[in-house]
């Protein structure tokens, strides 16, 4: 880190916490991680892309792999421990805020099988197995926010568990969401002697990847008014759904909750590395700056931003400029609701290929 850390004062200064998007038992083992908490940073989140490269370019794993082959167990099993021992220690190193922030921060998030994503009762399963084998109180279990993944939210949220819903690419889709979120504390709030405070969540809404493809049709049509929108779309709907949040956590139906000690669903804003070379690289964390919000930033975003990165209040500045851009791009001929759609497959897609390909090279690392 900088001897500005930047990152440290996004959190002091704007209220806004940033978590490392990766996760690596090197960075356990070297004291890395440690370091990294140091600097600023106040949680952290995984995903099965991320074990892939975790797992596949390091002999980090071998000595514990080897000796869960032993065992006999499955190699699906396997790759469940070598995760689960990764992600037990990374709730150790950030156990520490969490105590610190009052259970607001210091979360680490670990992803349902992605093969379960269109599984409601599956995806259920399979995060309270999560939750109960990890057993620990700053764990995130990750549901992806597709339709089928809103019941399970719920249900865990009522269940007293921590969630961080992943891979939100629309409006209408954060704002049930919120709503399965508020649901789940209405539930868990029924019985007298619960412990709303003990209960987190955020909203991951994936950012760059809205202007990877909203762009690749904007100059596909081609027009002068559609490609002055290039590098707009992603910003917009982040700051919009800013909106939605501030009104969603606030009024009666809110504040019987928080008078609980309930806390807000934070939007954390994902996929903030820039795609696009002539894009700013911080462009992602500087317009989505503000209070009650998270950046959960790769390594590279996260160095960028230490050293040269604006820290300035911006997530709900020129809220009127953003309304204009979602309302041109209908108008020029892109459907948000499709974007939203398409994205939704891809990533989700993305991460089973990970997960397959990762216990396919395992299988050959057995054999």
């Amino acid at each position: 880190m900088s001897d500005s850390n930047r990152i440290a004062a996004l959190h002091d200064e704007q209220g806004q916490s940033a978590w490392l998007d990766n996760l690596k038992r090197g960075y356990i083992t070297s004291g890395q991680l440690v370091a990294i908490r140091d600097g600023g940073v106040r949680g952290l989140t995984s995903n099965p892309s991320i074990f892939q490269k975790a797992i596949q370019d390091s002999s980090d794993y071998d000595e514990q792999f080897n000796a869960l082959r032993s065992e006999g167990n499955s190699i699906v099993e396997d790759y469940w421990s070598l995760v689960i021992r990764d992600i037990h220690s990374a709730c150790d190193v950030f156990s520490k805020v969490y105590d610190h922030s009052g259970g607001v921060d210091g979360y680490v998030s670990v992803e349902v099988d992605p093969g379960l994503a269109h599984d409601g009762p599956g995806t259920e399963i399979a995060a309270r197995r999560l939750h109960e084998r990890i057993n620990r109180r700053n764990l995130m279990v990750k549901i992806p926010g597709t339709e089928e993944g809103l019941a399970p939210v719920e249900q865990m949220i009522a269940e007293g568990r921590s969630i961080n819903v992943t891979l939100i690419f629309s409006l209408d889709r954060y704002s049930k969401v919120i709503e399965a979120y508020l649901r789940g504390l209405e539930r868990l709030a029924a019985d007298p002697d619960a412990d709303l405070s003990k209960v987190a969540s955020v909203a991951s809404f994936f950012i760059s990847r809205v202007d990877s493809e909203v762009d690749r049709r904007l100059d596909a049509i081609g027009s002068d008014e559609a490609l002055a929108l290039r590098g707009k779309a992603a910003v917009a709907q982040g700051k919009l759904a800013y909106q939605l949040f501030v009104a969603a956590f606030s009024g009666p139906r809110w504040n019987a909750l928080a008078a609980r000690g309930a806390h807000v669903q934070r939007p954390l804003w994902a996929s903030t590395s820039t795609k696009n070379p002539a894009y700013p690289d911080t462009l992602y964390v500087d317009e989505l700056i503000g209070p009650h919000t998270v950046n959960t930033l790769p390594d590279n975003t996260l160095e960028a931003f230490d050293d040269h990165g604006t820290l300035d209040r911006r997530v709900d500045a020129d809220v009127d400029a953003a309304r204009a851009v979602w309302e041109a791009l209908p108008r020029v001929g892109v459907d948000m609701d499709e974007v939203a759609d398409q994205l939704e497959r891809e990533g989700v897609s993305s991460f089973q290929k990970s997960f397959d390909e990762l216990l396919t090279a395992l299988e050959t690392k057995a054999g």
